[in-house]
């Protein structure tokens, strides 16, 4: 058997472990290494880590000073010390031809320091720094799991040169289906967003006419209006999406891949997130036409106007949002980028 790809799965969010899960699914040998990952990685094998968190509402900051080329760097932390152990040892035990690093420059400066060749996953926003660019530079390729149109302008070139787009890696949606029609569908992921129950009341009763669903934590309203469906965290948003007259939510991975493959009409409100990975990416779908973009929130009066405004706009669908993606693809370009050498030969297994 070939020896294994590593593939690391940030624990912020879910959109990082359904990326690892689709393209794991893949590939002919994978182990997904990440926090607590025992029970969420479906049938692939997996290198449980310990929490390297600082405290139950840590915000992501260490605050100790620390090379620039580190992004997190707590002292005297036990979790880290077993991480770090742990990853290492698998290391040097299954000796895998690539680790996939979705996402942790640390991480990935790890494993390029044990001798592994890594593919790091790069994320929208203004990701500039020396941290990100240390580690871009370190690695064999790098994975953006977005359409190149949605690139920040920022970007220099040698990086762009380096990296594989993939839009479309989790899934790919069903065609539309008119069973919710008339539906305005809020999505809510588990990375944040805007989870104030009496905000999206008042936004369903500006549309009366409109059955509005909303997926993901929200609070419940003090008074809920006849037309707002709280539906709470579902598993599977595909058939939701492909059903509704109208999608709003964050600028996230997972979500905006989901929207521009199932061609829906999109009210994007991007969320505060590290290095503007949100804005940079609406900005993006704003210029392109992939997406109604608001940066603030709008007033009930404004909610119907937007609502006919981007269902108008999909009419034209921006021809640069449909490239080829999907998880077979870049399991295929993953497994093109181990040399012969460390395929699993049997002179060096």
């Amino acid at each position: 058997m070939n020896r294994p790809i590593g593939y690391y799965v940030h624990h912020h969010g879910d959109g990082h472990r359904q990326r690892a899960l689709a393209i794991g699914s893949m590939l002919n040998n994978v182990t997904l290494i990440g926090t607590a990952m025992a029970g969420k990685a479906d049938h692939l094998p997996t290198l449980d880590l310990p929490d390297d968190r600082l405290g139950e509402d840590f915000s992501g900051v260490d605050h100790v000073e620390r090379p620039s080329a580190l992004h997190y760097a707590p002292l005297d932390h036990e979790g880290i010390r077993e991480r770090t152990a742990l990853m290492t040892g698998w290391i040097a035990q299954a000796r895998p031809r690539l680790m996939v690093v979705d996402v942790s420059v640390e991480v990935a400066m790890l494993a390029r320091l044990a001798s592994v060749p890594t593919v790091y996953v790069r994320l929208n926003g203004r990701r500039i720094d020396t941290a990100h660019l240390d580690a871009f530079r370190g690695a064999t390729a790098l994975l953006a799991p977005f359409h190149e149109s949605l690139d920040d302008d920022d970007v220099p070139a040698w990086v762009r040169g380096k990296t594989f787009y993939a839009p479309d890696i989790v899934r790919s949606l069903p065609s539309r289906s008119h069973e919710g029609d008339g539906v305005v569908l809020v999505i809510l992921g588990r990375g944040g967003g805007i989870s104030d129950g009496d905000k999206w009341a008042d936004a369903a009763r500006s549309t009366p006419g409109r059955r509005w669903r909303i997926l993901g934590p929200c609070t419940i309203p003090l008074d809920v209006p006849g037309n707002l469906d709280l539906r709470g965290w579902v598993d599977d948003v595909a058939p939701h999406i492909c059903g509704a007259d109208v999608i709003i939510g964050g600028a996230g991975d997972g979500v905006v891949s989901a929207v521009l493959t199932a061609r829906r009409p999109f009210i994007c409100l991007p969320e505060d997130r590290p290095f503007s990975e949100q804005l940079s990416k609406a900005r993006r779908l704003a210029a392109t036409g992939g997406a109604l973009v608001r940066y603030d929130w709008p007033k009930q009066e404004e909610w119907p106007v937007l609502i006919l405004q981007a269902i108008e706009q999909a009419d034209h669908w921006p021809a640069c949002l449909t490239d080829e993606g999907g998880a077979e693809r870049v399991a295929s370009w993953l497994d093109s980028l181990c040399p012969a050498t460390i395929r699993g030969r049997s002179d060096i297994a």
